[in-house]
């Protein structure tokens, strides 16, 4: 069977995907020549740290239904919302207005009545339809006919993601004869961090070292090891342990196998490539901190008079090596070292020297009155 291939860099000893099989809500895929910490941590941000969107905020109008108005707020928050094009929707927290907008937000109303009918009104998502901040800004009829071919044409942005043969989605409340629920939904961006409304996966399977070679998992069993622990869909791809085989210590996995299930709000492909765009920018982010980038910074000042004056990376260390990974001195206060972040001198930050006799130790936040010179 062939397989697709793809690399992640231009390396080529860099990570590499072999996709095995995809559809619209599932991708199956080997992640290899990487460690587990990358692995792993790809499978921790598609689960927690990929953007989509969901109903954040509810305003009911009228209620007169069986269910609470806490019950129903629950339950519209846990709809699946399409996040298409969620990139270009800013985070409430970043926007300028004053509480939603068209930029940050997507305002959905839902209007259900019984009035006259003694059977008993069921209300779906599919009643849900967009009022604004979604493409559809002329109005939206709702009722998409549902199924998984929908997905080929996609949903747009913050409509209920119906993906059952009927066409429903998801059951919100029944209402029997004369009760009414008119309520309006305003949908935000976010992450399944904050809540798990924002997953946009439904399950991720992994797994490394099919045949427990490194021994990381204790196989106990009763009577048969072969019986009671089948193998693993994934040992084809591995070669099986020789009888006798020595055990080498130093050995890592390298080779991770995954399977992710999307909830519909995403296709599986693009909740992989947002993951890997996600760990890139945090990484970016912690370089950048490393090397504390920034116009107008002198990083050899540890006075704090001409920009960062806080912890140093190993490589500002001195050439006499006087100093700790974190930059010249320590935090106490040694003879002839600088307390980092702190004013110059042989000061710590509790009070230990670099002030006048009788003054005490110099802090952040001044002089201090504990102590004398050099003592506490």
């Amino acid at each position: 069977m062939d397989y697709e291939q793809y690399t992640l860099d231009d390396a080529e000893t860099g990570p590499r995907v072999v996709i095995r099989d995809t559809n619209r809500t599932t991708i199956n895929f080997v992640l290899s020549n990487t460690s587990l910490a990358l692995a792993n941590s790809i499978r921790r941000i598609m689960l927690a740290e990929v953007p989509t969107i969901a109903i954040d905020l509810v305003e009911i109008e009228s209620n007169t239904s069986v269910l609470a108005d806490e019950f129903l707020a629950h339950r519209l928050g846990l709809i699946p919302l399409s996040a298409r094009d969620i990139e270009s929707l800013l985070y409430s927290r970043d926007c300028d207005c004053d509480q939603f907008c068209d930029n940050c937000s997507v305002v959905l109303r839902l209007n259900a009545v019984n009035r006259n009918s003694d059977q008993i009104m069921k209300v779906y998502a599919k009643d849900l339809y967009i009022e604004s901040g979604g493409y559809n800004r002329n109005g939206y009829n709702g009722g998409r006919n549902g199924g998984l071919d929908s997905l080929e044409h996609g949903f747009e942005r913050g409509e209920p993601v119906i993906l059952d043969p009927a066409g429903n989605g998801p059951l919100i409340c029944k209402l029997r004869r004369g009760q009414e629920l008119k309520v309006k939904c305003i949908a935000k961006k976010g992450i399944a961090k904050e809540h798990a409304k924002w997953a946009p996966t439904a399950a991720i399977g992994f797994e490394y070292d099919p045949w427990n070679k490194l021994r990381h998992t204790d196989l106990w069993y009763e009577l048969d090891k072969v019986e009671e622990w089948p193998e693993s869909k994934n040992a084809s791809w591995e070669e099986p342990p020789r009888d006798g085989e020595e055990f080498d210590y130093d050995a890592e996995p390298n080779q991770f196998y995954m399977n992710l299930e999307s909830t519909g709000v995403l296709p599986p492909d693009q909740i992989l490539h947002s993951g890997i765009r996600v760990l890139q920018q945090k990484l970016a982010t912690v370089i950048q901190e490393l090397q504390h980038s920034g116009t107008g910074t002198n990083l050899n000042d540890a006075s704090g008079a001409n920009g960062y004056a806080g912890p140093r990376s190993p490589d500002l260390m001195d050439a006499a090596g006087s100093g700790t990974a974190y930059g010249a001195g320590t935090s106490y206060g040694d003879n002839g070292y600088t307390t980092p972040g702190y004013n110059a001198g042989a000061g710590s930050a509790w009070g230990g020297g670099g002030g006048a006799a009788g003054q005490g130790g110099q802090t952040p936040y001044g002089a201090t009155p504990y102590g004398r010179s050099g003592n506490w």
